[in-house]
């Protein structure tokens, strides 16, 4: 009898150190589940809790915090700067919601950046001046432009402005 139990002793070291190695060497990949990861977690936590491990919950939650990928450390460091306390399930409902949370944003985030693929088409088109009038068109076209029904000049708010000076937005000509 005490022979069977010398082997199973030893046999519980091994599948504890499994257990112990499977534990401390996961980790969470960029942009998988959390949820996932911290039942994987959780069930490693029980399975060390049962063959008796010794470890604590701060221990446990210590590890689960390093197996996360650096997209959570502001999680880890609001958590460990608050000083909380929490249950290893409490924790798991916390970082279910700081992904919702994290998701949501950068949803929004994306949606707002520019593309920086080309256009498809027929290419860039380059514009070519008419001879002629040209120049007349040009230099119209450089000359200050004030927004129509504004005067020149700083002006007084409640003057009349001067139509005479104004150039029009639309045809580049004066007094309309």
């Amino acid at each position: 009898m005490l022979r069977m139990k010398e082997i199973y002793a030893v046999l519980d070291r091994h599948i504890r150190y499994a257990a112990t190695k499977a534990f401390f060497g996961t980790k969470m990949t960029e942009g998988s589940s959390v949820r996932e990861h911290e039942i994987e977690m959780l069930s490693l936590v029980e399975k060390l809790e049962d063959l008796q491990a010794g470890f604590n919950n701060d221990t446990y939650i210590d590890v689960i915090h390093q197996s996360l990928p650096p997209s959570y450390d502001p999680f880890v460091i609001n958590y460990n700067m608050n000083g909380l306390e929490k249950s290893i399930n409490e924790l798991i409902n916390m970082l279910v919601q700081y992904e919702a949370t994290t998701k949501n944003s950068e949803s929004s985030v994306l949606v707002g950046e520019a593309s920086t693929s080309k256009a498809k088409g027929k290419g860039a088109r380059r514009w070519k001046r008419k001879k002629g009038k040209a120049k007349a068109a040009a230099s119209a076209l450089s000359a200050p432009v004030a927004p129509v029904g504004m005067g020149r000049g700083k002006g007084n708010v409640g003057s009349k402005p001067n139509k005479a000076n104004d150039v029009s937005i639309h045809c580049r000509k004066k007094g309309h």
